[in-house]
């Protein structure tokens, strides 16, 4: 027994909640309040452990699994998909039994990735594609959904190329939550460059790309942005040089389009908002290799 009906309830929840909150869920306030099941609240997860299968389930697989932000940065990642450890312990513990089940049955799971502490990425659905006991592991691939929106069914990906396509962008989208994760707190989660507040508005801006063998995911190369100053940033309109004074592309600064263009021409020679903590300060040579980027496309 899968526990379709219990898994069904779950990704609507998750579904509502990513719509009311965006794509990182805060486990106070959201994922704690869990998800109506006739009649009664079942947990999405346990913030105690990794591997969890509800009470209210009637078969013996995992609903969901989480990795905590004390984890390494990813879980180990083949180009198949994710490796997930087995609970410390026998091999045939309970949370070891459910994990290995969720294999056994083809049962769709919910895979948690915190992107900092009391934050989860809900990713959804996921299936455990391989038991690997004599490594004590499982290997965790993206599914999908199909079929029309009230009756969705949750499917694994067969074809090779499909499923290594959704692995490569599952694991971006972790790197940037965890990037995320570290970058927004230490600039006090506001835009360096405007100062707006509204979190659902602002992204972890690289200065190096991470696929750049200088592009590590450290808060220095990283950058607190708002939705519009990132992308102003990454197409090179908007440019911060090494000592951190935030330059117009001549192409901005010479259009006249109207209020909001007024508006980003009105940081031209600010300075940025700087993590207080001085390691977390923008590396400043990696701001110049990138202003010279900005300079070249001005």
């Amino acid at each position: 027994m899968r526990d379709d009906d219990v898994r069904a309830s779950c990704f609507a929840a998750l579904d509502v909640l990513r719509a009311q909150f965006g794509d990182e869920l805060r486990y106070l306030g959201a994922l704690d309040r869990g998800f109506s099941f006739r009649g009664a609240r079942v947990p999405f997860l346990s913030p105690q452990k990794g591997i969890f299968r509800a009470a209210a389930q009637r078969g013996p697989a995992a609903l969901s699994i989480n990795t905590s932000s004390k984890s390494p940065y990813d879980d180990e990642i083949t180009e198949d998909g994710f490796l997930y450890a087995y609970r410390d312990g026998p091999v045939d513990q309970p949370d070891n039994r459910a994990l290995r089940a969720a294999h056994e049955l083809a049962a769709p799971i919910v895979y948690f990735v915190a992107s900092r502490p009391g934050y989860y990425r809900a990713n959804y659905p996921c299936f455990i594609a391989a038991d690997l006991p004599a490594e004590r592991r499982v290997l965790v691939t993206p599914g999908k959904m199909i079929g029309p929106l009230d009756e969705r069914e949750p499917v694994p990906l067969v074809d090779v190329t499909e499923k290594r396509y959704a692995v490569r962008q599952t694991r971006v989208r972790l790197h940037q939550a965890r990037f995320r994760g570290v970058v927004l707190p230490a600039y006090r989660e506001r835009c360096a460059v405007c100062r707006l507040k509204e979190l659902r508005l602002l992204d972890a801006a690289h200065i190096v790309a991470d696929a750049d063998p200088l592009g590590t995911p450290a808060v220095s190369n990283g950058l607190s942005l708002c939705s519009i100053h990132h992308r102003a940033f990454d197409e090179d309109l908007v440019g911060i040089s090494p000592d951190y004074v935030v330059h117009m592309s001549r192409r901005l600064l010479d259009d006249e389009d109207g209020p909001m263009l007024d508006v980003l021409k009105g940081f031209q020679g600010q300075p940025i908002e700087l993590p207080r903590t001085e390691a977390w300060q923008p590396d400043r040579d990696l701001l110049a290799g990138r202003f010279e980027t900005f300079r070249a496309a001005s």
